[in-house]
């Protein structure tokens, strides 16, 4: 059985958070004198002389509205990756507890591990890269407090059995991580609506993808309040700056833009599907659920070099285990992925 309070480190249980002068103050003011800001203003001519809103109250209320999730169930981190550093430090015990990761996957849930020093158990996909169920149940003993999958998977792109992953919440007392990065180009339903079911659920996302805010670094973690408390307890107070959570909340507001996007990318990704398995070095383009696709072929890294010397640019992922001769490719816009495949034809020739 899951319970929470027992999961989580005897510190930060017991742990009293900073109180920012923000968090203290709730209510309307025309004179702030309580944060030892500037209070002649800023160059900028703006109001980023005053600290932003810990608690970023208005960027959750309208991510509230897009997602169909209470603000009470947000987190939002300087990227995802805060999400899961912030995880390791709340819930495992450095040099006693450990996790489980299912690799080929992002490479972000191992090194955010070690530098917690915590124990990372690999049970790698089966060849269909779908979970080895049998694998994670033997892996799982008293100390495992985390498990982590990414869905649609990077760098394979394929989605994870669904019934596989309520499986593992339902006999897993542990947190289940399922990373969502990619989950707005999949046809599979986001996991966010099952959050009432699964108290031990924690889904991330991410407005770097579909929503092209790469560089503002907003991740979002979707989970039981219980959960939530606690990675707002633990992060910095001010994590999020003003000028992201303004450029945030204008973004939102073009969601019909969005959507246009990805489904035009969705397009692109079958066309150059369709495309590249024509190719004779092509050995096999794996299906995708998400902005890339991967591909092996006979001598992937002579692709790389030689598309690398035309300008383009994509990810090696050879070295990686059950992804031996595969270039990830991204989705480009239709002009971009011509240019892309004109050079793979010459390539051939």
């Amino acid at each position: 059985m899951f319970n929470l309070d027992k999961l989580l480190r005897e510190n930060i249980r017991s742990l009293t958070p900073y109180s920012s002068a923000r968090d203290e103050f709730k209510g309307e003011a025309s004179i702030f004198l309580d944060a030892n800001e500037n209070s002649y203003g800023s160059p900028l001519k703006t109001a980023y002389n005053r600290y932003p809103d810990p608690r970023q109250k208005r960027v959750k209320e309208q991510l509230s509205l897009v997602k169909g999730i209470p603000s009470k169930n947000i987190f939002l981190g300087n990227g995802s990756d805060e999400a899961i550093d912030l995880l390791f430090r709340a819930f495992c015990r450095p040099g006693i507890d450990h996790v489980i990761t299912v690799p080929p996957t992002y490479g972000m849930y191992e090194v955010a591990a070690r530098i917690n020093d915590i124990e990372v158990k690999k049970v790698k996909l089966k060849a269909n890269y779908q979970l080895n169920l049998s694998g994670i149940d033997a892996a799982i003993n008293a100390n495992t407090k985390l498990i982590f999958i990414c869905s649609p998977n990077n760098p394979t792109g394929n989605s994870i059995n669904r019934e596989d992953i309520e499986t593992i919440l339902t006999n897993f007392d542990g947190l289940v991580v399922v990373d969502e990065a990619y989950i707005n180009y999949a046809k599979q339903k986001s996991l966010t609506y099952e959050l009432a079911k699964y108290p031990n659920l924690v889904v991330l996302q991410t407005l770097s993808k579909a929503w092209g805010l790469a560089g503002l670094r907003l991740g979002m973690a979707f989970a039981s309040e219980g959960i939530i408390d606690v990675l707002n307890r633990i992060k910095p107070p001010y994590n999020i700056s003003e000028v992201s959570q303004q450029l945030v909340l204008n973004a939102l507001e073009q969601i019909d833009q969005v959507n246009l996007w990805i489904k035009e990318a969705v397009l692109e990704r079958e066309l150059l599907r369709e495309a590249l398995q024509s190719l004779p070095f092509i050995q096999a383009v794996l299906p995708s659920d998400a902005n890339f696709i991967l591909v092996k072929m006979t001598d992937s890294r002579s692709v790389y070099m030689y598309l690398a010397e035309k300008g383009i640019v994509v990810r090696d992922r050879s070295k990686i285990e059950l992804c031996e001769n595969c270039l990830r490719i991204t989705i480009g816009t239709p002009i971009e992925n011509k240019t892309l495949l004109t050079a793979l034809i010459d390539f051939n020739q």
